[in-house]
């Protein structure tokens, strides 16, 4: 039997990720609710009305605990994600999310994450509806929504459209952005609130999937979940030559809780390694 099952999480967000998340952790045994009070636009939007003050981790804490404050309980779960350059791949934009489960009744704190170079995340400034328009074509418009703002770093005061799904909508909100602009050109980007864009919904998935792993890694030692890999040291063989790579060969899998841990050989579930990823054979 899972550690959480029978157990009921509320879900700090606004934006439907309850549609995702709540299957996967129906395999922990663990039910959904969502707070209709929970607005997490007071931790900062991506829209940057209100700049996010903290890092993802500390936001997506503080978004489970508001979520507890307002619906009571002792389980709470909230994500949080960010977008930008890929961290090993700094030419590709990409995703990073995290989903965090705080269980105040075992003093516990599991976390989810992944990152993803499958994301539309980017934005335009454009000066007509047939710009707008192509723009809007190639990140997915109109399943993916679009957010329309008179500038790119957005004035206090400055008019916002949001939630932007179809070409009406789309012609309407240009104009009165080309109307209120101050230079000819308005800014459009990718909405990427979850509910309106399906591809990060889909991200969010992945990194809630990786949750439920922790929930079902238990510990060695003291048996609460959680037993995760945290580190990994380098030297997996080359599959030509046997020399060692860049690679993960160990993993370092640790308990948050009792700090027991425990090296386990090939991570990535890999005995050796692409050429291509050998100095010796691919220098």
């Amino acid at each position: 039997m899972s550690f959480f099952a029978g157990r009921v999480a509320v879900l700090g967000t606004k934006h439907q990720k309850e549609q995702v998340i709540g299957p996967i952790l129906a395999e922990a045994g663990i039910t959904l609710t969502v707070s209709p009070e929970f607005d997490s636009d007071c931790l900062g939007t991506f829209s940057r009305e209100k700049p996010r003050q903290s890092s993802p981790l500390t936001t997506a804490r503080q978004k489970a605990e508001l979520a507890l404050s307002q619906a009571g309980g002792d389980l709470a779960l909230a994500s949080e994600g960010s977008f930008g350059p890929h961290p090993q791949m700094p030419m590709l934009p990409a995703n990073h999310e995290l989903v965090i489960l705080i269980d105040r009744a075992n003093h516990l704190e599991l976390i989810g994450e992944v990152w993803s170079v499958d994301t539309n995340f980017a934005h335009q400034s454009v000066s007509t509806f047939e710009s707008a328009l192509a723009f809007a074509e190639k990140v997915g418009f109109p399943t993916h929504g679009l957010i329309v703002m008179p500038q790119a770093q957005p004035a206090p005061g400055d008019p916002i459209w949001k939630g932007i799904t179809t070409v009406e909508a789309l012609e309407t909100t240009l104009q009165d952005a080309l109307n209120y602009s101050q230079t000819g050109t308005v800014h459009l980007e990718t909405d990427m609130r979850a509910m309106f864009n399906p591809t990060r919904m889909q991200v969010i998935a992945q990194a809630t999937q990786n949750l439920l792993t922790a929930i079902q890694s238990p510990c060695p030692r003291c048996e609460l979940p959680g037993f995760t890999l945290k580190e990994t040291q380098p030297g997996l063989p080359c599959s030509w030559c046997s020399l060692p790579t860049p690679l993960p060969r160990v993993g370092i899998y640790r308990c948050q809780q009792c700090h027991f841990q425990e090296s386990r050989l090939y991570p990535l579930g890999l005995e050796v390694a692409d050429p291509g990823q050998c100095p010796y054979c691919n220098p």
